[in-house]
């Protein structure tokens, strides 16, 4: 049974998504371990709290879940399973509906702040609360950037895709998701300076 576990944790995409059509329960749940952090990057732009973002991820996955049966049937078994970009366009439509509907300009707590102060090995409390505040900042000009420009933004830094992947996830040209992309590095860096994760 562990070498099977193994060999399930090793598997691409397309082999646990046919795996699981074929009742092999335990290859969504690689599907979900594998691209979590993905997920959670992805929706957190949309969020001012990390229970939010942990919220949008549980439920991008459970509606995957629930569409899974009907979608991995189109996978071609001899092809890649284009898992990952359904997946992201699930994530995109729960984080835009939740910014849409006014959840985004909700305060952010003192414990919500409080996690998000990563404890980096040689840094100091007040430059951990520094790096936090620039984080907050950045994610709130994020919010105020154009819709277009947003999901390429983030498509592109969190979700770690490929222009043309970004592209056929949006519906707009290749070039096009280029130039939304430096209009929006641009913006930033007006507001907020390089920001790191983009620099």
């Amino acid at each position: 049974m562990p070498s099977r576990r193994l060999a399930l944790e090793r598997a691409p995409d397309e082999v646990l998504c046919h795996a699981f059509l074929d009742g092999e329960e335990a290859a969504f749940e690689v599907l979900v371990r594998r691209h979590r952090s993905l997920v959670f990057s992805l929706v957190r732009r949309y969020t001012t709290r990390p229970e939010d973002a942990a919220d949008l991820t549980q439920a991008a996955f459970l509606r995957a879940l629930e569409a899974s049966r009907r979608v991995f049937a189109r996978f071609t078994p001899a092809g890649p399973a284009p898992f990952r970009a359904w997946l992201v366009r699930i994530a995109l439509n729960l984080a835009k509906n939740h910014a849409r509907h006014g959840q985004r300009w909700r305060p952010v707590l003192v414990e919500a702040a409080n996690d998000e102060v990563a404890e980096a090995p040689g840094e100091s409390a007040q430059e951990g609360l520094e790096r936090a505040e620039r984080a907050r900042r950045v994610r709130e000009e994020v919010l105020t950037l154009p819709r277009r420009q947003r999901e390429v933004l983030t498509l592109r830094v969190d979700a770690g895709l490929a222009f043309k992947d970004i592209a056929e996830t949006l519906g707009i040209t290749e070039n096009n998701a280029k130039v939304q992309f430096h209009h929006a590095v641009k913006r930033l860096k007006a507001r907020v300076g390089e920001p790191e994760e983009m620099s």
